[in-house]
């Protein structure tokens, strides 16, 4: 190993413990359960590795269950991870390889064979990557080596820690002695965080800045948009704004129809109106006829006056006669 390349990734351990804090992993797991959980981690935060495999044991009964469900059903449990259907294939086909090996899926008897002996068994199960193998021998088997996954290696050419064939292999001369075995734990889970943020937005800032920050001359080998991608960017940024432009236009078309349906609401309240003020015309009609009766009773009061009158001259013509008579029988002579 050149001592470019060493002294590049020492530098690149120092950058991470200042943007990242290392998580410590679970050692009492047993090794089934160590193989699962680096499964979900590789190219994944270690939250997120814990809540998939938190929920495969919630959801299913038992790793048997597990291993006869389909990869779909696997990654609807484990949506929460970056890329839940990869996962939940890898994990099937672990589960199906350990089960045919030892038809159970008890393999804790690896701890006590030689670790050149165990890693050369773990690597037979199908479905394991070379991130999951180098977790569990440096997690359950006790061994040095540095788990990286896709992420990882994808980070280590960007700052230039290793070649474009050596990202293509899979490895990483000299990294188990460039970083000790006591830091071994530490660095990988400070990598695999940064692999986790690249793989998430491979041209957001964040990321960016870190690799610049370990590698100033990093910016040629970063990821770059191409030339549809910015196409269809800007096109769909376009089409944003048309279909806001199109929204603005119906919602003000809406507004206008509201505005109709409103006004057209309120003409027949105003025709209910004419309608009452009609009605009412009757009533004049009424109080004009009331006003008849009254001006009969005038009349009649009138005539009454009249009769009284006539009865009076009556009266007084009668009192007149009586006396007539009584003043011509006072002149008649006795018989």
């Amino acid at each position: 190993m050149s001592a470019n390349r060493r002294a590049l990734l020492v530098k690149t351990h120092k950058q991470l413990k200042k943007n990242y804090s290392s998580v410590v992993p679970n050692l009492r797991l047993p090794i089934m359960q160590q193989l699962l959980y680096a499964c979900c981690l590789e190219d994944a935060t270690a939250d997120l590795a814990d809540r998939a495999l938190t929920s495969l044991e919630t959801d299913y009964y038992d790793w048997n269950e597990v291993r006869v469900s389909t990869a779909t059903e696997l990654s609807e449990s484990m949506h929460m991870l970056p890329a839940p259907l990869s996962v939940g294939d890898r994990v099937k086909r672990v589960l199906q390889s350990v089960f045919e090996t030892h038809y159970s899926f008890d393999v804790e008897q690896l701890k006590k064979e030689n670790i050149g002996v165990a890693v050369k068994k773990l690597h037979k199960f199908k479905g394991v990557t070379p991130f999951v193998v180098s977790y569990v021998t440096q997690v359950s088997l006790g061994g040095h080596s540095i788990p990286i996954g896709n992420g990882s290696l994808e980070v280590l050419y960007v700052i230039g820690a290793i070649t474009e064939k050596e990202k293509a292999a899979g490895t990483v001369p000299g990294l188990e002695r460039a970083i000790p075995k006591n830091k071994g734990i530490e660095f990988g889970s400070l990598l695999n965080q940064l692999a986790a943020e690249f793989v998430r937005a491979p041209f957001g800032p964040a990321a960016r800045k870190i690799l610049l920050a370990i590698a100033p001359g990093a910016k040629e080998r970063l990821p770059k948009r191409s030339k549809k991608e910015t196409a269809s960017k800007q096109s769909a940024s376009s089409k944003k704004k048309s279909l806001t432009k199109k929204d603005a236009a119906k919602k003000d078309a809406a507004k206008k129809d509201a505005a109709k349906k409103d006004a057209a609401k309120k003409a027949p309240s105003s025709t209910k109106k004419v309608a009452k003020t009609t009605k009412k015309a009757p009533d004049s009609k009424k109080k004009k006829v009331t006003t008849k009766p009254k001006a009969k009773g005038r009349t009649t009061v009138k005539k009454k006056a009249v009769k009284k009158k006539a009865v009076k001259k009556k009266v007084a013509v009668k009192k007149t006669t009586r006396k007539t008579a009584s003043s011509r029988l006072s002149k008649r002579k006795p018989r």
